[in-house]
């Protein structure tokens, strides 16, 4: 018996008072509504109902258990439209993780606005440099910068890609030199970002050669932040996204190196745990991603979708 089709059955045939009737508005055959009433009343081992030729009624037992059957089909149907709802129209709440400097300059000023544009959505952003489990905590999507995504649960939307530059404050080359090679950056006070792929380890290239520079420093910390810090108070140089010192650059308090040479680069991504039946609200904090973190190198052409 497939208990849910004879719950069906059951109300349809008492709402509409016969079995032939049910059977036309449910589209089985007579002989089908007969056999799921049967069936049900077997497995409660009572009579919902009494049939005559004429007339059909319920008796005691039936009654209750209509009543109670009633109110849970209601529930599952509110349930399904609920669910509807939600894949239909951007509302709930949404989980984010996301890394904290590239959040607060880049969408944390336009999230009120994106909030204001999707009342029906709550925002729970959890702000971390560091990777969390979506599947395990519970979230629906974060973004992750990387050079390679490894978990194959997850589904990545490349947003854009962050260009690293070698920098430091005027005063640290007054005192140390501007480099002139990759190769001299040994002699130097470098800065280590902690958490990025190529943390213990640089890579330049020119003219189709590639400097690789290994990096033990005296100062490592896990925080861009906090690497801006150090070179603006001259204590050292380091590779930077060059989107996290721009106005810096652009004022002079740092100063670029080696700017013959390309450095390493970051792919920023959305990943979330699937694309199937993907609910509205992440369908447009996607869009708004999209838009906000926008390529500004435009070096490479954006790939909607891929498999992490």
């Amino acid at each position: 018996m497939d208990r849910m089709t004879a719950l069906i059955v059951f109300r349809t045939v008492v709402s509409v008072g016969s079995f032939s009737g049910a059977a036309k508005q449910l589209g089985l055959s007579p002989a089908a509504v007969s056999k799921n009433i049967g069936e049900l009343e077997t497995h409660l081992r009572a009579r919902l109902l009494n049939r005559t030729t004429r007339r059909l009624s319920l008796t005691e037992a039936g009654a209750q258990y209509y009543e109670r059957v009633s109110h849970i089909l209601d529930d599952l149907d509110e349930a399904d439209g609920s669910v509807g709802d939600l894949q239909q129209q951007p509302a709930g709440q949404l989980r984010v993780s996301a890394p904290i400097t590239l959040t607060l300059l880049t969408i944390s000023p336009a999230l009120p606005q994106f909030l204001a544009r999707h009342p029906g959505i709550s925002l729970d952003l959890h702000l971390d440099d560091r990777r969390v489990d979506l599947i395990r905590d519970g979230y629906d999507c974060a973004l992750r910068g990387s050079d390679k995504l490894e978990d194959s649960r997850l589904v990545a939307r490349r947003l854009m890609v962050l260009k690293h530059v070698l920098c430091a404050a005027p005063s640290y080359f007054e005192r140390c030199g501007m480099p002139k090679d990759p190769s001299e950056l040994v002699d130097h006070s470098c800065v280590q970002f902690t958490l990025s792929d190529h943390s213990a380890v640089w890579a330049f290239r020119k003219d189709g050669r590639t400097v690789t520079v290994p990096v033990n420093s005296r100062y490592k910390v896990s925080s861009s932040l906090a690497v801006r810090d150090a070179l603006l108070a001259g204590f050292g140089l380091s590779l930077i996204p060059e989107l996290y010192v721009r106005s810096q650059l652009a004022e002079g308090a740092l100063v670029p190196a080696l700017t013959e040479w390309e450095s390493d680069e970051t792919t920023i991504y959305a990943v979330y745990p699937s694309r199937h039946f993907l609910p509205a609200k992440m369908k447009v904090f996607l869009e708004f991603l999209a838009a906000e973190l926008v390529d500004d190198t435009h070096t490479a052409p954006r790939q909607p979708v891929i498999d992490a």
